[in-house]
């Protein structure tokens, strides 16, 4: 059975299992299902975007199944790898290119032969490895840390990232050629929530593949249960339902589920209010803020006018004198403070003329 959720494997993997993994009824997911089996075959880079847990790596390993199933699967994440590992890891080492380095060692490429490899978080790769990785993606062509001949790389090469590559590019982060070359073709994973028609199929794939193995007797899941997991967002997608499904197996507590998918529930909720409170705040601030900042130009506008004549200012303003001497007050305190600060015990005087 072909992986759903993105594993932690980073070892080759041969002979892909063929189940389609498209069990979908989702109108996006149907078009990369198209896209993926048109891609097959032609040896291109396919950049996947998506969320962590969507199933990027599920679509990896589909396109891999359809045309290179008899050749290695390798995936790597270039996020759980040291920077000054991961290019020894990729391309391999000769014996003493570094210390430590006792025997030479063959990297992901190599391993991956005329197979599939996957890199996984491309976004968190170091600029000298895309400068490396571009060189591969042109010329086919790279050599081992402290090696001193080229090897060629016939492995299809697929990235996938959870990151706004454009973003990236922008700030320096990616380079813009490199991005170019990966961009051949692009497939966005789209979150669970965005595809919640899926959950029932996905739940008896899942009860299906861990059953037995947990000796469990759920043969489905009860109606409360399969009706919470619709309503809920799912935050962590496919992997999130996955291990919910997994949790029931072993413990079929009904309430304890229904009581879980509501706490989280609540959790997001006050979390978004949280953010909604504190964004119409800072508007709420700014409307402020600017309002004061009108009224200051025209009072002073005003009071310049008059000669600084504050009971004729105020007439002219249609104010109160009281309301207007609290201003100007007020205005007064904030300039003291503000120029103490940055040129130390100086006032900024107000004209007394009534």
């Amino acid at each position: 059975m072909i992986r759903v959720l993105e594993s932690e494997r980073d070892e080759p993997l041969r002979g892909a299992e063929t189940e389609d993994p498209f069990q979908t009824a989702n109108e996006r997911m149907l078009q990369i299902q198209a896209i993926c089996d048109r891609a097959a075959p032609v040896n291109v880079p396919i950049l996947i975007l998506g969320e962590s847990g969507a199933g990027k790596e599920m679509i990896a390993r589909y396109i891999h199944s359809r045309y290179r199933s008899s050749e290695p699967f390798v995936k790597v994440n270039c996020a759980a790898l040291p920077a000054d590992l991961m290019e020894s890891e990729l391309f391999g080492h000769e014996r003493g290119a570094f210390t430590g380095a006792l025997r030479e060692k063959p990297g992901k490429f190599e391993l991956a032969g005329r197979g599939t490899i996957m890199l996984d978080e491309i976004g968190e790769m170091s600029s000298l490895l895309q400068a490396k990785l571009l060189h591969v993606l042109q010329d086919g062509e790279y050599s081992r840390l402290g090696g001193t001949h080229s090897l060629t790389s016939e492995a299809r090469i697929i990235t996938a990232t959870n990151r706004y590559l454009k973003d990236m590019v922008a700030s320096g982060e990616l380079r813009e050629d490199l991005y170019f070359r990966l961009n051949v073709i692009t497939l966005e994973v789209p979150p669970l929530r965005d595809r919640k028609e899926d959950i029932p199929a996905l739940c008896e794939k899942f009860i299906e593949r861990y059953g037995v193995t947990y000796s469990s007797a759920v043969r489905q899941l009860p109606a409360p249960v399969l009706e919470a997991f619709q309503n809920y967002h799912w935050p962590g997608n496919v992997r999130e339902l996955e291990n919910a499904v997994r949790r029931f197996l072993i413990l079929p507590d009904l309430q304890h589920v229904l009581a879980d998918l509501t706490e989280k529930k609540q959790n997001v909720s006050v979390a978004a209010s949280s953010r909604n409170s504190s964004l119409a705040m800072s508007l709420k601030d700014l409307a402020a803020n600017a309002s004061e900042k009108t009224q200051r130009e025209l009072i002073f506008q005003t009071l310049n006018e008059v000669n600084w004549n504050r009971k004729e200012a105020a007439r002219r303003l249609g104010i109160c004198y009281k309301s207007l001497l609290n201003k100007l007050h007020r205005w007064q305190s904030q300039n003291r403070i503000a120029t103490e600060d940055s040129k130390g015990d100086v006032e900024l005087s107000i004209p007394d003329r009534s």
